[in-house]
């Protein structure tokens, strides 16, 4: 037996630490795991589903689903190789479990109801368990209710239907309207299980145990073949494959969607206001991630995301929105549902009004993604290919315009980034054009265009003063991460300014380390931005600086994988206090590495 002094994993006022939480999912739901056995996050059957489990955003009313001992104990964790399977070992004085978790598919993809699955196996000694299981009301507007069935006990809460399922040797203590709790007690080779099953609008199937049991190992061996498809064989190829597989979580298989993160309201900043939901897919992160399937040779992730990207753009007019919602629909505006918020951030968010605002750097990141995806071997239909030409027009028209900027922020402005990547839009777009791939009746127009794009910014944007691009003009010596982003720019027009530029980000917004915040000044509200950072990793390797790329990769590695994260990422991390921050499991966190390892692999 374990003979030294184990403390439980700790909650500070009911809430876990953002940094210790792992997902699981199955392509359409994520959910979300404490150290302590508790999924305070799953928004069923969707990932933009109202929570059924919401202890995350209000440990007080939040619902949530826990197994975890009954005496102090101490957790090591991991997944399966290959796998997004969790395995959690609890290690307490009198013996030790393995919990092994999963959202439930099948070989030929998502089952057609949701099965969270939990397998208990006793390892040594005697272990008392306890489950506690409590629905989610949605900040109190719905009331779950019981009803008994020839199959077992069903919960009604709104419009799912849920089942618990547990094997025979579970006690059962308390069941009622709201809430169940059981306990276990393991032994040396028991084996016990756990399913919530759950539809929405449906019946519910209502398979045997032995069914879901074998279903953990099937899903095990479809994440596997997943992985072992993918064709990168390039640096950091560990971190590479870990980070595909979170990117797995955010794709949406019933239309191909992406979504940007599985959370919404998670902070920036504790006690702030910058608190977003994250569950809708945003043009932005869409087509970067689909530069990274590209890289990682998932052939059918990227056409079906593509596919669906191009589509949702066709059917709503180039005039883009910045989001759209997992189904192609219009984001619903901003609405605040009475809950605490982690750690008392305010406000708790569903919906996003960035859907209104104007930000012309989309048009580069489609039609440069567009010009990655033909240079992967793959072929443009003729909607596809007409809808390019129109963006690349709406682009040539619109670029003079103030907008939002990348950072989706209240005041317009002339910001450098959107400036060059219009600039990356219409040069992609002359590409394009001169290989036949898109329409070439505008090609000149677009050659004139994007070189008086050029022009303006070197006009401008560049700062003789800071020896940088500025974040915007007469923004005094601001800079702007982002351009991490347009280094084909650079490459293009002007070399020198861009590294010049890169060396500025790096000291003002990483204080000289890897570590960058997202703009001159806010780091007194929020943390460092993780994208940003492997971004900057990206511009140096493709701007020959690979010695510096190496250096900064190993740094930003060093900081994010320590202290128990399995590599799901969140959106920002505090160097102050190796505290993570913001909605999670982050597209662009994820993304952004592959595309610096593929960097430092082209380049190195």
């Amino acid at each position: 037996m374990n003979n030294q002094i184990l403390h439980s994993p700790m909650r500070e006022e009911g809430f876990a630490r953002l940094g210790d939480y792992a997902a699981i999912g199955e392509g359409r739901s994520v959910a979300l795991i404490a150290p302590d056995g508790a999924i305070d996050w799953w928004c069923a059957p969707n990932l933009d589903s109202p929570p059924l489990f919401d202890r995350l955003l209000d440990p007080e009313i939040g619902g949530f689903f826990q197994i975890e001992p009954d005496e102090p104990y101490h957790t090591e964790r991991a997944y399966r190789a290959d796998s997004n399977v969790l395995e959690t070992r609890f290690v307490t004085q009198h013996g030790s479990v393995l919990l092994t978790e999963s959202l439930n598919s099948t070989l030929a993809g998502r089952l057609p109801w949701s099965e969270l699955a939990r397998r208990i196996e006793g390892v040594d000694g005697e272990v008392k368990l306890r489950l506690t299981l409590r629905f989610g009301t949605v900040a109190e507007t719905r009331s779950p209710w019981q009803d008994s069935t020839e199959q077992g006990d069903v919960y009604h809460i709104a419009d799912l239907m849920a089942m618990l399922r547990t094997s025979d040797d579970w006690h059962i203590e308390k069941r009622d309207d709201e809430r169940i709790s059981a306990t276990l007690r393991t032994s040396p080779g028991s084996r016990s299980l756990v399913a919530l099953l759950v539809t929405e609008r449906e019946p519910l199937a209502v398979p045997d145990l032995e069914a879901i049991d074998t279903r953990i190992e099937t899903s095990h061996t479809a994440w596997c073949d997943w992985t072992r498809s993918l064709s990168y064989d390039g640096r950091f190829a560990g971190h590479v494959r870990r980070s595909a597989l979170s990117l797995k979580f955010l794709w949406y298989s019933p239309t191909g969607a992406l979504a940007a993160a599985a959370t919404t309201s998670l902070p920036e900043g504790i006690g702030g206001e910058k608190n977003y939901d994250y569950r809708y897919a945003w043009v932005r992160d869409a087509c970067l991630i689909i530069k990274s399937f590209v890289f990682l040779g998932a052939l059918e992730d990227c056409k079906a995301a593509f596919s669906w990207l191009s589509k949702t753009i066709i059917r709503h007019g180039t005039a883009l929105r910045a989001c759209y919602t997992l189904e192609g629909d219009i984001v619903p505006a901003e609405h605040y549902p009475p809950l605490r918020g982690y750690h008392h951030s305010q406000p708790v968010r569903i919906g996003n009004n960035a859907r209104d605002q104007v930000q012309l750097s989309m048009y580069g990141d489609m039609l440069a993604t567009a010009e990655l995806f033909i240079r992967a071997g793959h072929i443009l239909d003729l909607a596809t290919s007409r809808m390019l030409g129109d963006l690349a027009n709406h682009c040539a028209d619109l670029w003079r315009q103030k907008d939002s900027g990348i950072w989706e922020l209240p005041e317009q402005q002339h910001y450098t980034h959107s400036k060059m990547a219009c600039w990356l839009a219409l040069d992609r777009a002359v590409a394009m054009a001169e290989a036949r791939h898109i329409e070439p009746t505008w090609l000149k127009r677009w050659q004139r265009e994007r070189d008086r794009i050029s022009e303006w910014i070197e006009a401008h944007c560049w700062s003789e003063q800071k020896q940088a691009y500025l974040f915007y003009p007469e923004s005094e010596d601001q800079l702007d991460a982002a351009l991490a982003l347009v280094h084909h720019y650079g490459n293009s027009v002007n070399p020198e300014r861009m590294r010049a530029t890169y060396r500025a980000i790096q000291q003002d917004l990483g204080n000289g380390s890897a570590m960058l915040y997202r703009y001159s000044g806010v780091d007194k509200e929020e943390s460092t931005f993780i994208a940003c950072s492997f971004w900057l990793v990206e511009a140096w390797a493709a701007m020959g600086e690979c010695d510096r790329a190496e250096k900064a990769m190993r740094e930003i590695l060093d900081k994010l994988c320590q202290r128990g994260n399995v590599e799901t990422f969140n959106e920002m991390f505090d160097v102050r206090t190796d505290e993570w921050r913001g909605n999670m499991p982050q597209g662009l966190s994820h993304l952004a590495l592959i595309c610096a390892a593929q960097a430092l692999t082209d380049h190195g």
